[in-house]
């Protein structure tokens, strides 16, 4: 058998950091661990070739040459995704999907017309397609309930990757979370026990990434890095070790609840093993809403002062915040800005609560008949209007949004939040740069750096120059870390335009211009 793996193209998005990208002459910010991973479960006398679209598109030979395309994409990626499945019917080859998107909306992928649906965590579901496909068969659904051992799963292909178009590399350690945020897809997905792999595992999966050449920043993807708190300890602790053995080649960032400011000896095993940062889910300041999606984890302590206490730990703080939770009070948009401001969180990711398929929030606006069929399914994009009725005028929402976001992302308050969360972060006997960057890309993204910002943007050229005097003289071992910030905000001052442009075109009127009481009505707006 001849499979072409195929990872489908994202659209731009908060995420993809597509100016900075460009800036530093790199394609893509991770790699697909789970398509690599799937790759490493197909029998070894398949030839197999790997097409990440996001760094290179594959070829018409490529096509030529497969028996069978095998796909795997999250809710974002769904354009490309259908445009493969579509492709791959169309020059007669059998198409295979998996993944979170196809696991959620198994339709969209029937279709389109996939013959073979491999569902849920691929080490329960791939053996049996591989078998019916060995038996001759050209079409099938492979589900479990079952989750697997991750002690057994293989290591990701990364050889299969072309590692100098990513900013990152990335591994898994666990999978699920125990908590029970409402409108969280990860529990549906993966369960509410975290799995995880063995220390020696994962040692594994490092050292190979070493002996492929690999130096610099390295993304542990887990969706809750410390869901087992007992045994993320033990991989630290394994870690400390290795890294230092090593010459600690590698810098660790990853997600992780706000529970980490709880525990005092798992933020300094982090910061001893060589991380420099987390994005927390802290969604909104706002306890009553917190209580509502049943994020109670991040009620339990005050907020201000858990980003406090895990920056004075040694780790800069990412962080994602949603607006429209039923019941939100009016101005949740400025109490973010504000949270914001307070905490200095230099990227702050804002978006509009989606109810995400097979989520409980989705289950409970399915029974009070507030999901929008004229939605379809959500893309997990940030600037997408909501696919449910919410309690507030749409009109408040999507005022709340741009504005917040246009006003988080103006450059002088950016550059000055990057600035302060960097002069905070407590530097640790053992600290090396941060976000580490090879030389061949780091100095052509300095060159840019102080073109655009230095020089090109008058609104910004002495503040650059200030900021950067600050930093070499009070922590020239954040240097690398602030760097790489200030280059971001070309990706975000871009962006922002688009978010605003994307909420527009939605709504039929710029909700900066427009005044939330003269606006359409919610009904009005969502349906059309």
């Amino acid at each position: 058998m001849k499979a072409l793996l195929l990872y489908p193209q994202f659209p731009q998005s908060f995420w993809s950091y597509d100016r900075f990208m460009e800036l530093a002459g790199l394609k893509a910010t991770i790699p697909p661990l789970g398509i690599i991973t799937v790759a490493a479960l197909l029998p070894s006398h398949w030839d197999i070739r790997f097409r990440d679209r996001n760094v290179a598109t594959e070829t018409d030979e490529d096509w030529q040459w497969c028996d069978m395309v095998i796909l795997s994409a999250m809710l974002v990626q769904k354009t490309d995704f259908q445009a493969l499945i579509r492709k791959g019917v169309r020059l007669g080859k059998l198409v295979a999907v998996g993944g979170p998107y196809p696991t959620s909306v198994p339709d969209d992928a029937l279709n389109a017309g996939a013959q073979f649906l491999v569902l849920d965590e691929g080490e329960m579901t791939i053996p049996p397609f591989v078998e019916a496909v060995e038996r001759g068969e050209t079409q099938g659904i492979f589900r479990s309930l079952e989750k697997p051992d991750v002690t057994q799963t293989p290591q990701p292909r990364f050889d299969l990757l072309q590692r100098d178009a990513y900013l990152m590399m990335a591994m898994q350690f666990s999978r699920g979370c125990p908590f029970n945020c409402e409108f969280c897809d990860i529990i549906s997905l993966y369960g509410r026990k975290p799995r995880t792999k063995d220390p020696e595992q994962a040692l594994a999966e490092l050292q190979t990434l070493y002996d492929l050449g690999w130096r610099g920043s390295l993304f542990i993807v887990d969706d809750n890095f410390i869901g087992n708190k007992r045994n993320v300890k033990r991989f630290l602790r394994a870690l400390i070790p290795w890294m230092q053995e090593h010459d600690y080649p590698f810098t660790f960032i990853t997600e992780a609840s706000v529970n980490l400011a709880e525990d005092d000896e798992l933020l300094e095993l982090m910061t001893e093993a060589g991380f420099y940062a987390v994005f927390l889910g802290i969604e909104t300041p706002d306890q009553d809403s917190l209580q509502i999606t049943g994020k109670v984890q991040n009620t339990r302590a005050p907020l201000v002062d858990a980003c406090r206490r895990i920056n004075d730990a040694g780790l800069l703080i990412y962080a994602g915040f949603i607006l429209g939770f039923d019941g939100e009070r009016s101005g949740a948009g400025d109490r973010i800005q504000t949270f914001v401001e307070q905490t200095n969180i230099p990227q702050p990711m804002l978006g509009l609560l989606q109810a995400l398929p097979n989520t409980a929030l989705w289950t409970r606006l399915k029974q009070e008949k507030r999901l929008l069929a004229e939605s379809g399914h959500p893309t997990g994009d940030q600037n997408s209007l909501m696919n449910f009725v919410p309690t507030r005028p749409i009109s408040e929402l999507a005022k709340d949004y741009v504005e917040g976001f246009w006003q988080l992302y103006e450059p002088q308050r950016y550059l000055r939040r990057c600035l302060q969360q960097c002069l905070q972060i407590r530097s640790g006997k053992t600290r090396r740069q941060t976000m580490q960057f090879p030389l061949n890309k780091g100095l052509p993204l300095m060159m840019q750096l102080i073109w655009h910002q230095g020089i090109r943007r008058p609104e910004i050229r002495g503040q650059f120059w200030r900021q950067l005097w600050t930093i070499l003289r009070q922590k020239p071992q954040m240097l690398n870390l602030y760097l790489g910030l200030c280059a971001a905000g070309e990706h975000f001052w871009e962006y922002r335009a688009l978010a605003r442009e994307r909420i527009q075109q939605q709504i039929g009127y710029d909700p900066l211009e427009v005044p939330a009481t003269e606006a359409a009505t919610p009904e009005s707006v969502l349906v059309h």
